[in-house]
């Protein structure tokens, strides 16, 4: 079933409770110490979806229990968790990344313009450019006029590198937790290309951190919205 099925709706007062998905998730080994991380983004992205009344979030990461607990007492909001990393990592094992584009036109059953914001985390690190294309299409045909879609873009990395699980400490810190993955090959976009991906959004805020990676903020402004 696809992760996108299984959606996790918490007003603030039910934010702290764990959820099936999150017990039965397997706990990877960890390869590395758990880093905090300063993030400029987040605050802003939170604040633009405090605007909205009941915003729905969609998480293109795994269940992650604090994260709702977080986005909960914070928003009161709907959260879609779909995990596109897990199938990316499951594709990879097949040795099936070339089906993977096909795959994907199949992951977003959301209807248009019906999700306020989306976490891409650094997902389009770790895709091909034609899986990426697609998922881009995706989120910006599910994203409401106004909403925001928060991601992470590597400046400079090793050619290869293993998936980190983003845990928000608080406003301004994420707590990255890596696992013993296999590694994968990951792409340094350019500003350029960042930019033409999300043809249809409009950068409202960019952050290079000591990290050497970059936060990007979108918005779709809702006058890209009308015919």
């Amino acid at each position: 079933m696809s992760g996108f099925g299984k959606v996790t709706g918490f007003l603030s007062r039910f934010a702290s409770r764990r959820t099936a998905e999150e017990e039965a998730e397997p706990v990877p080994t960890r390869i590395e110490p758990e880093l905090v991380v300063p993030s400029k983004a987040l605050k802003k992205f939170v604040a633009f979806l405090r605007m909205r009344t009941s915003p729905t979030l969609l998480d293109l990461g795994s269940v992650v229990g604090a994260n709702i607990e977080y986005f909960g007492e914070q928003l009161g909001c709907r959260i879609f968790i779909g995990d596109i990393f897990a199938d990316l990592d499951r594709f990879q094992r097949d040795h099936k990344l070339p089906e993977l584009p096909a795959f994907l036109e199949t992951r977003f059953p959301q209807e248009p313009e019906s999700v306020d914001g989306i976490l891409c985390w650094d997902l389009f690190d770790f895709l091909d450019k034609p899986s990426a294309c697609v998922v881009a299409e995706h989120l910006m045909r599910v994203l409401r006029p106004n909403g925001a879609l928060f991601g992470f873009f590597a400046t400079s990395h090793p050619a290869e590198a293993r998936f980190t699980k983003f845990i928000v400490a608080d406003d301004s810190n994420l707590r990255h937790r890596p696992y013993s993955t296999p590694r994968m090959r990951r792409a340094v976009m350019q500003n350029r290309d960042i930019i033409k991906l999300f043809e249809g959004l409009r950068v409202s805020d960019s952050f290079l951190l000591h990290t050497n990676v970059r936060e990007i903020l979108f918005r779709r402004p809702d006058y890209l919205s009308k015919p």
